[in-house]
């Protein structure tokens, strides 16, 4: 009976806990799931989910993009760092040792590089130069066979058509130069303050579309974006269209994935004889962690993957301009040239073997005219944006600020010629559509920091796992 009445007293005290509200004490979050609980499952706007994407990335496809990277064709980028900024004057140029960058020595750069302005075999690249040389004075030479002169007329009028989203660098200038990437890697340099601030304050505020209603920031690290604002400042958002929304979850995308690589790569130690660069955790929660940020980093976390779906449909869409015959990928090295290039295709094989690729139809898929005029707007933002990064004070942070940028104003290029694409000739030159060797360096570098970036993601939530 004793016992009974044991059992009855303790149903007795559960119930009154239940329904006092009381609950077992939760064991507080962890750092790693601060920064991580809700960057899982499918993204919005998607069918994909985070899972997928990182086992296809850190397992399948990032050793063999960083081998590709490495190689003479990629590494070497051309790029004129003394434009001035078109927007103001007042740039405080960063004096920090790791903001310079150091370019390349006539002779460090393969003469295939130097001599090849596109992307075909040798022969055709020195009858490009011709017809490029004989366009800058004025005409086409009519020595040239008829398909060669209508071929030239029409790359030049592709050059300068509306379909580029990028402003176009001026590498003939006198001023541009050969840059190695593997010698300039993109870390902390410390550029940071009111000048660093301004760049993407401008970038946010002035090239994301914002409805005339929204008088707050649509910069995320404005002040006093608190909390308990959350949903106010993300309720605008949600209700504009599919494109307008994916333009800005592109620059915050773009925008995280700049930070994680300077929080990844961050002057730890520096002493007379050495330089200690790695993981900073504690940048990492500054930027990332959910208390920390009230509630955005997480946000800014899977604007990384959205833009890393993006720029990975643009490469499976292109597949059939690398994959013609007389595409190489020319330094003169034939040997290297040809291995890189299979190495090049297995990866955008590997690519379109995506399970979960983004479905770009819905962009611009209304009303012909509305259509019309909002990818002329969504290309002008994004143009005016690459003229921003003329702007970056640090000519570490230009340097790759540049060509990330002229890296996705590619991949948006290509997703929006894919009828173009599709009437590639299988052998001999593209008519309609066609890339640069500038376009093609900087669309698979810049694909090759987001998946970097996603990968550090990995390495980092292994290092809060272990903070307690």
């Amino acid at each position: 009976m004793a016992r009974g009445w044991g059992f009855l007293i303790g149903l007795l005290g559960a119930v009154w806990l239940l329904s006092s509200g009381h609950r077992e004490e939760q064991p507080p979050e962890t750092a790693a799931q601060r920064c991580f609980c809700q960057v899982s499952g499918y993204l919005d706007d998607c069918t994909c989910d985070v899972e997928t994407i990182d086992r296809f990335n850190n397992y399948r496809l990032f050793p063999r993009l960083q081998k590709l990277l490495e190689s003479d064709y990629f590494r070497y980028y051309k790029v004129n760092l003394k434009r001035p900024c078109p927007f103001w004057n007042d740039i405080s140029q960063c004096g920090r040792r790791d903001c310079a960058v150091k370019p390349c020595q006539s002779d460090e750069v393969p003469d295939g590089i130097k001599s090849a302005s596109y992307k075909y075999s040798e022969e055709a690249n020195n009858l490009i130069e011709e017809c490029e040389q004989a366009e800058r004075l004025g005409a086409v030479d009519e020595s040239l066979s008829e398909e060669t002169q209508k071929a030239v007329l029409q790359w030049t009028k592709h050059d300068d058509s509306s379909d580029n989203f990028c402003e176009a660098d001026d590498i003939q200038s006198p001023e541009a130069e050969y840059v190695d990437l593997l010698l300039n890697p993109e870390r902390y340099t410390g550029y940071k303050g009111p000048d660093a601030w301004k760049i993407w304050n401008v970038i946010y505020e002035e090239n994301c579309f914002k409805p005339q209603t929204i008088k707050r920031p649509l910069n995320p690290l404005a002040s006093g974006q608190g909390k308990s604002e959350e949903s106010t400042f993300y309720s605008w958002l949600e209700g504009l269209c599919v494109e307008k929304r994916a333009f800005y979850r592109l620059i915050s995308g773009l925008h995280a994935s700049i930070n994680v690589h300077l929080s990844a790569r961050y002057l730890l130690q520096e002493t007379w004889l050495e330089k200690k660069w790695g993981h900073n955790i504690t940048e990492f929660q500054q930027r990332f962690d959910g208390i920390l940020t009230e509630g955005e980093g997480p946000r800014r976390l899977k604007n990384l993957y959205f833009l890393y779906l993006i720029e990975l449909r643009a490469l499976s869409k292109v597949l059939p301009f690398f994959e013609r015959p007389d595409f190489q990928l020319f330094t003169g090295n034939k040997i290297q040239d040809e291995e890189n290039k299979m190495l090049l295709l297995e990866i955008l094989h590997e690519i379109k073997s995506f399970p979960l690729h983004f479905d770009e139809n819905s962009f611009f898929a209304g009303d012909k005219k509305e259509a019309h005029k909002l990818k002329e707007d969504f290309r002008l933002h994004f143009r005016n944006i690459s003229r921003i990064m003329d702007c970056v004070g640090c000519f570490k942070c230009r340097l790759w600020g540049k060509l990330q940028t002229q890296g996705l104003g590619t991949a948006l290029k290509i997703l929006f010629s894919e009828k173009l694409i599709a009437n590639i000739p299988e052998s001999g030159p593209s008519y309609e559509f066609h890339l640069t060797r500038q376009e093609i360096v900087s669309l698979f570098n810049a694909f090759g920091r987001i998946s970097t970036s996603v990968k550090e993601l990995e390495n980092f939530r292994n290092l809060l796992q272990n903070i307690h």
